[in-house]
């Protein structure tokens, strides 16, 4: 039997929001590797195997996926939200370059899901209708200067912004210092959403103003975004305000 590994994105946590391809590729798996909170959102059927893992061993798992579907297993490795923004997908690339020849060969789909930014910009109206990026706001994988720099750039370049992994116990002033350098170039009523868990029954969207924003509004299930000068947020009696950034942009000025 040829083995098959599929890099599964399971989106933001609402079960309506996983893709009915990510359905079938979990459905069709022998062997299930993940995060545990990731695989504890499953429904296994009789004879499927969860392998469960530490949020920071993504090598080691990807290279255990990777060794049991090269015995002839279908395996999956799921991600929250999408697998291949600041997830699995990445990893398991890095394992087949660094791996066996046999890794090369086998079977490999990567199944795309909704990632939190666009959960969460969806649940708020359209902040990210015009430019934008996503920076993650860990230092475990990249020199915390490298994320500074990036910041400013992205910030003077007029990106809407979206910050992944803002604050964590190990992490808790990281993003109080990313709003320090935002401020430094967004004007004070820029719009910031905080964004946590959507599309779960824990959900919380909190919009509120660059000057206001601070890191207690935060923890490591909240995908922040952080609007341009050019965003808007609009007042609805009685509604949650909508934030929204026009499609067009003004010409620079000569």
């Amino acid at each position: 039997m040829n083995g098959r590994l599929d890099v599964v994105g399971l989106g933001p946590g609402g079960p309506g929001q996983v893709t009915g391809e990510a359905q079938a590729a979990i459905a069709a798996a022998s062997d299930l590797f993940g995060y545990a909170p990731y695989l504890a959102r499953l429904a296994l059927a009789p004879g499927q195997v969860a392998h469960a893992s530490d949020n920071r061993e993504e090598l080691a798992r990807a290279r255990a996926a990777l060794a049991l579907a090269a015995g002839g297993r279908r395996v999956a490795v799921v991600s929250g939200g999408d697998p291949g923004v600041f997830a699995m997908a990445a990893a398991v690339c890095e394992a087949i370059e660094a791996g066996p020849a046999a890794w090369r060969r086998l079977e490999l789909a990567v199944v795309p899901g909704v990632t939190a930014m666009l959960a969460v910009a969806a649940r708020c109206g359209a902040p990210l209708g015009h430019d934008f990026c996503a920076l993650s706001l860990s230092d475990n994988l990249k020199p915390w200067e490298t994320v500074e720099a990036r910041l400013r750039a992205a910030a003077a370049a007029g990106f809407v912004i979206a910050l992944y992994n803002p604050v964590s116990r190990a992490r808790p002033w990281q993003l109080g210092r990313a709003f320090e350098l935002l401020r430094e170039t967004l004007p004070p009523e820029t719009a910031v959403v905080f964004g946590r868990a959507a599309g779960r029954p824990d959900e919380r969207i909190v919009v509120a103003t660059l000057a206001e924003a601070g890191p207690a509004m935060a923890d490591m299930a909240t995908c922040v975004i952080v609007g341009s000068a050019a965003t808007r947020t609009v007042g609805r009696e009685g509604l949650p305000p909508l934030v929204y950034t026009p499609r067009f942009a003004a010409s620079p000025a000569r």
